[in-house]
């Protein structure tokens, strides 16, 4: 039995809002082959992807530099009720170098407490080339999105 539902139009409008609500990611990378889960910040600029900026000093940076290979998990549980029932977007990808300097304006305006770092020569923007990405929107609400199906969110 199949537990995914077809997609339609209030999963992709709950996946947008996943996306756009997103100021931090669970990120799984591979440290010398065993899985490392850490929180990193992020920033979904629509059009253009989802981005994070990364010290090359944490040992996720490091990892990334090895296999950039990654998942991502977005979604916080609400304050009240089970936390299982809120909404939460598994991405998975690889990263990619972004163009730091050009997306400056663009990523301090929504993380502005970022300028702090931002200019750092240790950090790193990176850009999360999706794959495919698993949406659970709740009990009994999972879905399944392709490369094309995210594509068409922006």
């Amino acid at each position: 039995m199949d537990p995914y539902r077809p997609l339609d139009d209030d999963a992709r409008a709950l996946t947008r809002d996943v996306l756009a609500g997103a100021t931090t990611a669970a990120l799984g990378t591979l440290r010398d082959g065993a899985p490392m889960v850490t929180r990193a910040g992020c920033l979904w600029l629509p059009g253009q992807g989802l981005f994070m900026l990364l010290s090359d000093l944490s040992d996720h940076a490091r990892a990334l530099a090895v296999d950039p290979a990654c998942s991502l998990l977005l979604g916080e549980a609400g304050a009240r009720g089970d936390p299982l029932t809120h909404p939460r977007l598994t991405l998975m990808g690889r990263v990619e170098p972004a163009d730091k300097p050009a997306l400056r304006a663009a990523y301090l305006a929504r993380r502005p407490k970022a300028t702090v770092y931002y200019d750092f020569t240790d950090f790193r923007l990176l850009r999360l080339a999706l794959g495919e990405a698993l949406l659970n929107g709740g009990f009994g609400k999972a879905y399944r999105l392709t490369r094309a199906d995210l594509d068409a969110l922006a």
